[in-house]
């Protein structure tokens, strides 16, 4: 009974996850059958799927059942959970059935709790952009999946030029593939860093550094960096979402700090920083500005994203959100330079 779980914001990575399990699954001259996509957000298309599911496969290959942002991987009824423990055992062997879902499965649900006992798992959440090692091992390997050879030099260029962003590297590697394969040598030789920087638009500018910018009060910069990152197509939203987290972040230990814990320890478990070595950088971060200030940011970052989500202008909304933003950190740090 193959049941997978597919769950993560990095949609990207999720859609070709979901593109090799149809190519695993499916015979093309078969796959109007045998393959159903539902988007199952109510209770009626979860119990549609369920039941093509556990239909054996018209023909050749196998069946395939995708039920996208399912109720499933959260809460669900007494009724649909009773549906989904009567169905799991039922599903043959040459049937699959996928949930997705962009939200973390709750795993205090019942449903999730039965999922997890039938189901293959993968999270396909973007890397923090701020953990190094880790990109550059998303870089491995996603380059040794598409059979691009790379010096270690060549590595750190390409995670440098695409951070976090996996639409970006598959789409790199793509090109540097291609560049590889025009080269005719006989005995395939590892691309190097001049190949990369030829090839690649080489750019470190990203959201991180735009909370940096906001931060120093360089206001001139920040609205550089979001022209530049508009350019790169990243969205507002996740903009938004990486300067909120980063905020909150300088916030909790501004906070811990002006009470005077001591422990990085504990301060990394306030502001949920995994790493309590960050919190002596972050406490260098935050030493220049004030608790009211930093207090001040994340209303002004909501009333950004909902105006986001309501459809006004993203780039003067960004522009303006974060003119304010900077201005008032310069501010602040005018008057720490005053009152030296």
């Amino acid at each position: 009974m193959p049941v997978y779980l597919y769950w993560g914001e990095d949609e990207y990575r999720l859609g070709r996850a979901v593109q090799s399990l149809r190519d695993r699954i499916l015979d093309p001259g078969w796959t109007s059958f045998n393959y159903d996509k539902i988007a199952a957000e109510q209770a009626e298309a979860v119990i549609q799927g369920l039941n093509q599911a556990v239909t054996p496969p018209f023909g050749g290959g196998g069946r395939l059942v995708w039920l996208v942002n399912s109720a499933l991987c959260h809460r669900c009824s007494e009724d649909l959970l009773a549906e989904l423990e009567r169905t799991l055992p039922q599903i043959p062997a040459n049937a699959h059935l996928l949930l997705t879902s962009q939200s973390k499965p709750d795993g205090r649900s019942k449903s999730v709790k039965l999922l997890q006992k039938y189901a293959q798992t993968k999270e396909f959440s973007p890397t923090a952009p701020w953990k190094t090692e880790q990109l550059i091992q998303d870089v491995k390997q996603a380059a040794h999946q598409q059979g691009v050879w790379l010096t270690p030099d060549a590595v750190e260029q390409l995670t440098e030029a695409v951070g976090n962003n996996g639409r970006q590297l598959f789409m790199e590697l793509e090109k540097l593939r291609l560049y590889a394969s025009t080269q005719g040598a006989s005995q395939p030789r590892p691309l190097d860093a001049q190949a990369v920087a030829m090839l690649v638009g080489v750019t470190t500018h990203n959201s991180l550094q735009l909370a940096d910018a906001i931060r120093r009060g360089e206001t001139a910069q920040a609205l550089a960096l979001v022209a530049e990152l508009i350019n790169q197509n990243e969205p507002p939203l996740r903009i938004v979402a990486t300067l909120t987290k980063q905020l909150r972040t300088w916030l909790w230990v501004k906070v811990m700090v002006e009470a005077g814990e001591q422990d990085e320890r504990a301060i990394a478990q306030a502001a949920q920083v995994n790493n309590p070595k960050r919190i002596y950088f972050l406490r260098q971060e935050v030493r220049t500005l004030t608790l009211p200030q930093l207090q001040q940011t994340l209303p002004c970052l909501l009333d950004l994203e909902v105006n986001l989500k309501q459809g006004v202008e993203p780039i003067s909304a960004l522009q303006s959100a974060v003119i304010a933003l900077s201005q008032s950190c310069q501010t602040c740090q005018s008057r720490q330079v005053v009152g030296r």
